[in-house]
């Protein structure tokens, strides 16, 4: 998934806001009188599943007419308003068992004005690998990672997605009072992870997580990563950052679980993490930044230079940011389902299985990637 990061127009007074800390940790009060021009963001989402046996398990999905079932189709045919269709279908009709989400950001609200609404806009998305062992124990591993992705959607579209920054020039007496409340990628992943323990139609199952928050009136991106999906940062064609792997040993990424009720010995050894065991990030984008959040069959099949190489490829394209951003996902998408084919090079994995001292020929037989990247500047 990839997102870019817009400033639409040349910012011509600061945002003049206040921010006092209420009791409640995680609720706050705001105070506004100019709103800052914001940033935009541009979306764009890939996936290629695994190839099919014809020996696989039969799947008993979420109804179609389901919250979750609704959601799912919706997330496949388009990511967000008016973002182009995917074109991976062609190689898969779903994301296997991986999923993603994508999502605006607004304030909780009570008393803010119309005018300041974008003021406090922001994006949230993020990535699931469903972990497919449980296929074994006869579960479908999409079912936990689609409900996942479902209730971190749910969580984060009414909460902002950053603090609003301070102006201490300003008097109380000009601003406007606003009230509202914020929610980390941290707090979603654990709200997220209960909403899937409640769920009926999930048995059991577990799933690697990854969600980031990017903040429309500063470029502030938080995120939160348990296990071996994760994301980069590429500006100016280098990747400035990429989130580190979390395994209990090599290819055994940390997980968030649910146990079937009936929990029997067979599962006394599966690894059960929490989410307090994400790794945080946080940082400020610049101008044309570049943020892509995959799962481990980009990252397994495709080396981060080449990634970087993509965006930049297609960035000299001179085509309108929106196309540059499904394009990007798209050739990120392709590139890593030829690579998974290709079994005379050298992978990622292989590389990494090689350092454990094992040998593994080619990447892995699983393509979920999504990208997001960000761009600040006048359009």
């Amino acid at each position: 998934m990839s997102a870019h990061l817009q400033n639409s127009y040349r910012r011509s007074s600061a945002l003049g806001r206040a921010l006092l800390r209420r009791s409640n940790k995680n609720a706050y009060r705001s105070m506004s009188t100019f709103p800052r021009r914001p940033y935009t963001f541009h979306i764009g989402a890939s996936w290629a599943g695994k190839p099919t046996s014809g020996n696989e398990m039969k799947k008993i999905p979420f109804p179609e007419d389901s919250p979750i079932g609704i959601w799912r189709d919706q997330m496949l045919s388009c990511t967000v308003p008016g973002a182009i269709p995917n074109e991976a279908t062609k190689w898969a009709p779903d994301a296997g068992e991986d999923f993603f989400y994508v999502t605006e950001v607004f304030t909780h609200r009570n008393k803010l004005r119309v005018a300041d609404l974008y003021s406090f806009k922001g994006v949230s998305f993020g990535v699931a690998d469903g972990v497919g062992g449980w296929v074994e124990s006869g579960v479908d591993p999409s079912l936990f990672s689609q409900a996942f992705m479902y209730h971190a959607h749910r969580y984060s579209r009414n909460a902002w997605a950053g603090e609003p920054e301070i102006d201490p020039t300003l008097d109380y007496a000009e601003r406007e009072e606003v009230e509202g409340w914020e929610l980390t990628p941290l707090e979603s992943m654990a709200l997220s992870y209960h909403g899937v323990l409640r769920e009926k139609h999930v048995q059991a199952g577990s799933s690697t997580a990854c969600l980031i928050h990017m903040n429309a009136s500063s470029g502030l991106l938080r995120a939160a990563n348990l296990g071996d999906s994760g994301f980069m940062i590429v500006r100016s064609s280098s990747v400035i950052y990429k989130q580190r792997v979390q395994t209990h040993y090599f290819n055994c990424p940390k997980q968030l679980t649910k146990l079937p009720s009936n929990s029997t010995r067979r599962f006394k050894r599966a690894c059960v993490d929490s989410p307090g065991e994400a790794d945080t990030y946080e940082t400020t984008l610049r101008d044309g930044d570049i943020v892509v959040a995959y799962t481990d069959g980009l990252g397994d099949n495709v080396f981060p230079d080449e990634i970087a190489t993509i965006t930049s490829l297609v960035g000299r394209a001179g085509l309108p940011e929106e196309v540059q951003v499904q394009a990007m996902a798209d050739r990120m998408a392709n590139y890593a389902r030829l690579c998974m084919l290709n079994k005379g090079r050298r992978s990622p994995f292989e590389s990494e299985a090689a350092r454990q001292g094992m040998f593994f020929r080619g990447g892995v037989s699983f393509i979920g990637y999504w990208q997001s990247p960000l761009t600040h500047g006048v359009s």
